[in-house]
């Protein structure tokens, strides 16, 4: 299909893919408990937004030219990790009834999803090393290939991501009633946010 090896389990791989914990997960959890369901939306927009970037900056060999300068690499996961960290950090020291870290606006959640998808360099090189697996030598068909690709990866995250928002904000609006239970998880989130920073900022 379109000179894609098995399509279902390329399917099945980013569906696995998508459900194993990460930043993306958090922000977009967090946004939604934050912005409601246009919070969550937004913010699984801006990380299909940042997968798509970091799937065409792969195939036009962005993971070749940063395994050929490490220190450009570095400089990127260093930055990554950073921001994560900022994140992280700043819902741990909110103040009951402060504003809301991951923001008020769509576009702020959609910006910050973005941002934090994007700014994980080590994803470049998953693809570049994910996308070989699923193409067929004998039928490639080169960048439509590559395109069938990208939109699967897209659809799926979007399905996923709509699906995760509803059943985060449900839950969302039980804890709202219960503003101590609300801080507490706000907190966690930031702690784990600083985490992912840490695993990013020492994974080599």
């Amino acid at each position: 299909m379109f000179g894609i090896a098995d399509y279902g389990a390329f399917v099945a791989a980013i569906i696995l893919f998508l459900l194993i914990p990460g930043p993306g997960n958090l922000a977009l959890i967090t946004s939604t408990g934050k912005g409601g369901i246009r919070g969550g939306l937004a913010a699984t927009l801006g990380v299909i937004a940042g997968d798509q970037i970091l799937m065409w900056a792969a195939v036009a060999g962005v993971a070749a030219l940063l395994s050929a300068y490490p220190m450009a690499f570095h400089a990127v996961q260093w930055l990554g990790a950073a921001y994560l960290a900022w994140l992280g950090l700043k819902m741990l020291l909110a103040k009951p009834g402060a504003a809301p870290i991951l923001n008020i606006r769509p576009r702020q959640f959609f910006r910050q999803a973005m941002a934090i998808t994007l700014l994980n360099p080590k994803a470049i090189v998953f693809y570049m090393a994910f996308f070989p697996l699923f193409v067929d030598p004998a039928q490639h068909q080169g960048l439509t290939t590559f395109g069938v690709m990208a939109a699967t990866i897209a659809a799926l995250t979007l399905a996923y991501g709509l699906i995760a928002t509803l059943l985060t904000y449900f839950l969302a609006e039980r804890l709202r009633a219960n503003p101590r239970v609300s801080s507490t998880l706000e907190k966690l989130a930031g702690a784990f946010l600083i985490g992912f920073g840490v695993k990013l900022a020492l994974s080599r």
